[in-house]
């Protein structure tokens, strides 16, 4: 693998570029893929599962290589785009490119326009779905996402069991129909926990969301998440559920915990978050891309590319196997082992379809009828969740 500077992207904004036409398939013995990512690729969280996905598939895909772009967003790279970086690692000999951020979605787009027999796929986008109410991709441009919504659930299962307040913060990124459905699988996971296993009214379990306005603290322009979770602490929220891509949650409930206050954090998106602060961690719900990186490799290598849209779920045999299983919950030390059996009993119920949480009757924030008694949610109505659920706290929009 290498990485294309900063340099070179500028250099590419002065000129226009003749890109090359990608090798035809099978020709030559290696594959070169781009991958952009929207942070460091040391993130400890989305971006760092991203970085990670491309080394497994460098090793699983004999002659696989990686480029990769990482910081792609208006604070680290101001004015660099998607498509002056696709047009780069096309030059560079990329014959895939993967850009890792719904923020990439409509750059995403005009790239694969613009290039129309490169493979590009846009990670957690909808444009190739043709039951999606935006399917608008041109063939050479495919989707894939997924599944965390089963993880939210158990984290927030881990998170209700464990508070002993009765009150979960929930860190916020940016608000759209996907940070909307992750945070309302949170509040899912910890109603369906605190009433079933501890045996409690929903009524009397708090959920609040506070959105920073993007996946990470840009400052002057977000919301800063260290002072967002220190204010979930200190006023009596005892467990944060993170949904942005650092770490701040736990870092600071591991410096409150240090002062002798009984606080919990779940960070997201990277399975060795819990490293950062094991004595806080009650787990982490991750993205586990590699497979789906190997399966549009080989596609790519083996001329046998055309357009998909993949919403993969979890392994349910085994939802931490790192070759099957497109997302995982890893358990953190904090939690307790009477918590971890009742979350085996959630995973269980749910890999077997005896638990279904997206299920009436359910009410949206407004009070209005989202399903009712009975209903089970329909891909199309999870996906595209218009607003928090009743009974959670925080503006939906």
């Amino acid at each position: 693998m290498w990485r294309i500077s900063a340099w070179a992207i500028a250099a590419a904004l002065g000129a226009v570029l003749a890109a090359p036409a990608p090798p035809a398939p099978g020709a030559g013995a290696g594959l070169v893929f781009g991958v952009v990512l929207v942070g460091p690729r040391n993130d400890h969280g989305w971006s760092e599962a991203h970085f990670i996905a491309g080394q497994y598939a460098e090793k699983k895909v004999p002659g696989a290589r990686m480029v990769y772009v990482d910081n792609v967003n208006p604070a680290a790279k101001p004015g660099v785009t998607v498509p002056q970086i696709v047009d780069d690692m096309v030059s560079k000999g990329a014959r895939l490119v993967l850009t890792t951020s719904d923020d990439f979605k409509d750059g995403t787009l005009e790239a694969a326009r613009m290039h129309p027999q490169l493979p590009i796929i846009n990670v957690s986008g909808d444009h190739a779905w043709k039951a999606g109410r935006d399917y608008k991709a041109p063939p050479n441009e495919s989707n894939f996402m997924g599944r965390m919504e089963y993880m939210k659930m158990v984290a927030g299962c881990a998170a209700a069991l464990t508070t002993r307040t009765g009150k979960l913060g929930y860190l916020g990124p940016l608000v759209n129909d996907e940070t909307r459905r992750l945070a309302d699988s949170a509040y899912l996971g910890a109603r369906y926990c605190w009433a079933t296993y501890l045996r409690k009214s929903p009524a009397s379990l708090r959920f609040k969301v506070t959105w920073i306005g993007f996946w990470f603290n840009i400052p002057g322009q977000t919301l800063d998440p260290t002072k967002v979770a220190d204010d979930f602490y200190n006023t009596g929220f005892d467990v944060v559920i993170s949904g942005i891509d650092t770490t701040e949650a736990l870092v600071e409930a591991n410096k409150l915990a240090r002062a002798g206050k009984r606080v919990w954090a779940v960070p997201y998106d990277f399975k060795g978050a819990c490293r950062e602060a094991p004595a806080v961690c009650l787990g982490v719900p991750y993205f586990n891309w590699g497979p789906a990186y190997v399966k549009a490799i080989t596609l790519v290598r083996d001329g046998a590319y055309k357009q998909y849209w993949d919403w993969n779920g979890p392994d349910w045999k085994n939802i931490n196997d790192p070759d099957t299983s497109a997302v995982g919950f890893e358990r953190g030390p904090a939690l307790s082992a009477a918590a971890s059996a009742r979350l085996d009993g959630l995973i269980r119920g749910m890999g077997a379809g005896s638990i279904v949480l997206w299920k009436g009757p359910l009410r949206l924030q407004d009070g209005s009828l989202y399903l009712r008694a009975g209903q089970v949610a329909s891909d199309q109505q999870v996906w595209y969740m218009p607003q928090l659920l009743q009974g959670m706290e925080g503006p939906s929009k």
